[in-house]
């Protein structure tokens, strides 16, 4: 799909050119939205003081060394020298059709594919999901859905914490219940906080059971097969858990998708072999320590990666280093992407920092963190329940299915529902409001959860997104017509036609900034707007009572186009989109 800025981008550049030499065939032309026509061209300002001439004389010049065939209808030189640029109804219209007519809204594969890893999610075994996972699920999850469409091969990995000491009390635990209560997926089991809560505080307060606790983490680490085949039992329990609650959000996350710590295991001493024998890790106070130059303490004292402890212990950084060194040996990966809350901005730096230093990431392999914000109450601070404790996502979703439901009920429709078929709407409104209300926002900025707002059929929302498709969807019910029975030709006579046309030529551009950025809220931004410009359109031109065939024709085109546009782009971000609302 020719994004418009990128297609007058390449034509102001070849002017420029024409004009002043192949040594400005690259300047940024500085392409930008303009009040005054659909696009303005202000690279003559800056390239006049390069030229030692009037911005306006280098406009002009500009202009007459312009290609505007097929393009362009209209350009001209406002203000200082800024260059207005009207582009004809014509190739609107035209690339608008192209659109309809290709099944990936002529959105092309990237030229040069890469293997990437988008972690997220990344619970922890036998602990309940609480709110500060919904994010890094969100958001991660439309990453990969926008980088597998952009065709690139991308690989989910859900990097859970599966192992380490406590899972010596979680074990001991588990005994003192019965083994067969997880085989029933007991309550006592199946409430994974719960259960975590119980086995801390035996532990805290019962001497015996701590001792055999710690007894049982020899063993786990040792590899005992029975304590590996309890451990095992704990970690199924857990799936079935983490299942249900990615079920409910639509997210594509499976168990093939979960390399735990437990998955790096037998790679922690190899990866701290290779960094001291590369002269990477040096011992300090007993541990192994890697010092990537340029971190710093407040004192100004070198600050260090531990990557094997005083006791011989390992910990997070040397998972996470294990981890990048698999991804570039074994899975030969290009870009990884880790989608994870922005506290652990610094451990991510130092750990890619050491990363470069081994080798294992260049300019060629890249690792980037994905940061991610805090989710706020609506007093502006960290969301918890009124006890002040962590909220459980299961709960945030339960509530947002009830809200959800009474905002549904209350709203006029214009086709009647039985039960069944409201339900799956409802829930279907629910995920989609929590999603979207998530990735509307940049994802390393904090945003306030609030049912009230997220909820709502008006304003910036994932109920109005939802219903403009349903919308479009009722007109061709109503028609008598299948979407893609609607070919066309469109043509172009009202501006909200025009309006609308155009931005549905945004799309391939707002994907590949999204996915080059990883940064959904981009699409998310993006649909919004081509949503908005539908309303403007429906309110202003009769669809079905069009004044003549040709009119009706190129609407339902429009129509369909649209619908094709919103469908695709919520998919991907995860957003389901109900036929009826």
């Amino acid at each position: 799909m020719p994004d418009p800025q990128l297609v007058l981008a390449a034509r102001v550049q070849a002017a420029l050119s024409a004009a002043f030499g192949p040594s400005y065939a690259d300047t940024d032309p500085v392409i930008r939205p303009s009040q005054f026509a659909d696009l303005q061209a202000n690279v003559a300002l800056p390239l006049a003081k390069k030229l030692g001439r009037k911005p306006r004389e280098v406009a002009e010049e500009i202009i007459a060394n312009l290609d505007t065939a097929g393009v362009v209808a209209d350009v001209q030189v406002s203000g200082p020298g800024f260059v207005n640029l009207t582009l004809s109804d014509a190739w609107i219209a035209a690339e608008a059709q192209r659109t309809l007519e290709d099944e990936r809204l002529a959105v092309p594969p990237a030229d040069k594919p890469q293997k990437v890893v988008v972690e997220y999610s990344s619970p922890n075994v036998a602990k309940e999901m609480h709110v500060g996972h919904l994010r890094t699920t969100i958001v991660g999850d439309a990453i990969a859905r926008i980088l597998a469409f952009l065709g690139h091969d991308v690989v989910r990995d859900n990097h859970v914490g599966d192992w380490g000491t406590p899972f010596g009390m979680l074990i001991e635990h588990l005994l003192d219940l019965g083994e067969d209560a997880a085989a029933r997926d007991d309550s006592s089991v199946r409430d994974l906080t719960a259960f975590y809560q119980a086995a801390r505080e035996k532990f805290d307060g019962d001497a015996e059971f701590a001792g055999r606790s710690r007894t049982r983490v020899v063993s786990l680490q040792a590899g005992d097969p029975e304590t590996l085949r309890l451990w095992q039992v704990l970690v199924d329990v857990s799936k079935r858990y983490f299942n249900d609650v990615y079920g409910r959000l639509g997210v594509t996350l499976t168990d093939d998708d979960i390399k735990g710590e437990s998955f790096y295991n037998d790679l922690l001493a190899p990866t701290a072999r290779e960094l001291e024998e590369k002269g990477i890790a040096v011992i300090s106070d007993g541990a192994l320590c890697a010092f990537p130059p340029g971190f710093t303490g407040r004192e100004g004292e070198p600050l260090p990666v531990i990557i094997r402890k005083s006791d011989g212990g390992y910990n997070y950084s040397t998972t996470d280093l294990a981890t990048i060194r698999y991804r570039v040996d074994t899975e030969h990966v290009d870009r990884m992407i880790y989608v994870v809350g922005a506290p652990q901005s610094l451990h991510f730096q130092m750990v890619f920092a050491v990363s470069r230093m081994a080798g294992w990431l260049n300019d060629e392999v890249r690792a980037e963190h994905a940061q991610i914000g805090n989710v706020l109450g609506t007093d502006g601070k960290i969301l918890r329940t009124r006890a002040g404790g962590t909220v459980k996502l299961s709960e945030l979703l339960d509530e947002a299915v009830e809200r959800a439901g009474a905002v549904f009920d209350e709203i006029q429709h214009d086709e009647p529902f039985d039960d069944a078929t409201r339900d799956v709407i409802v829930q279907d409104v629910a995920m989609g409001a929590v999603k979207y209300a998530d990735l509307s926002v940049a994802r390393d900025s904090e945003y306030i959860f609030d049912f009230d707002r997220m909820i709502s059929f008006n304003g910036k929302t994932g109920p109005y997104l939802q219903y403009a498709a349903a919308r479009i969807r009722s007109i061709f019910r109503k028609g008598g017509l299948a979407p893609e029975a609607a070919t066309g030709p469109i043509v172009l006579g009202h501006p909200a036609e025009r309006a609308l046309a155009l931005e549905l030529l945004g799309f391939g551009a707002a994907l590949k900034q999204a996915g080059d950025t990883a940064e959904p809220h981009r699409l998310a931004s993006y649909i919004y707007a081509v949503a908005d410009a539908y309303t403007t359109f429906y309110e202003n031109c009769p669809v079905l009572k069009a004044p003549d065939d040709e009119t009706r024709a190129s609407r339902l085109a429009l129509c369909a186009a649209t619908l094709r546009t919103l469908v695709t782009g919520l998919s991907l971000l995860g957003v389901p989109t109900p036929e009826r609302m």
